[in-house]
């Protein structure tokens, strides 16, 4: 019972964010914002949704508890939201579960932007293994992790180009690698 209450609250959250991030579209696109790996990101939502149907079956049917360590786990999983949530208010309307880009707008780099360039990929590679963890059904935590890296290693550099062609990403990350700046007070 535990286990369906608790998928029932990440399913809802994912679900209003959803609907945040199509209203955020919409704003981006009236001002002029461009959509970028339309192909990849229905591969993502593919693996988000097929996420949720591997746990819920593999905690069903093999029939698995509770894990003896949630405590931690589940600490860590309220660390993982509250960094999601600084994330998303950080970049606002700009934030999206879509690569849109609005041509010349300023990059932001603030809240957790301001210490890596993709917090909230790193968020969810957390929760992707975190969930799972929780209801020891260490199959889905390992084979959606694997999945998440393999489809983060195309959408981080699709989303970078684009942010480096319709905006001054470079300038405004110049001292910055893939997820961790290497000089946080530059620029």
């Amino acid at each position: 019972m535990l286990f369906f209450i608790f998928l029932a609250v990440v399913i809802t959250q994912r679900i209003i964010e959803l609907v945040i991030a199509k209203r955020n579209e919409r704003w981006l696109k009236k001002r002029g914002a461009i959509e970028f790996g339309k192909a990849h990101y229905r591969i993502i939502v593919f693996i988000h949704a097929l996420f949720f149907i591997c746990l819920l079956f593999e905690v069903i049917y093999f029939k698995k508890e509770l894990s003896f360590f949630w405590p931690l786990l589940l600490v860590l999983f309220l660390i993982t939201q509250a960094g999601r949530i600084w994330a998303l208010t950080s970049l606002g309307r700009y934030w999206n579960t879509k690569i849109i880009v609005l041509p010349g707008s300023e990059v932001v780099k603030k809240g957790p932007y301001q210490f890596m360039k993709h917090p909230n990929y790193v968020i969810v590679s957390l929760e992707l293994l975190i969930v799972p963890l929780l209801f020891d059904a260490y199959i889905t935590a390992l084979l959606f992790s694997m999945l998440n890296a393999l489809i983060l290693s195309i959408r981080i550099p699709a989303e970078e180009k684009a942010l480096k062609d319709l905006t001054e990403y470079d300038r405004r990350f110049a001292a910055t690698n893939r997820f961790i700046p290497k000089n946080v007070n530059k620029v």
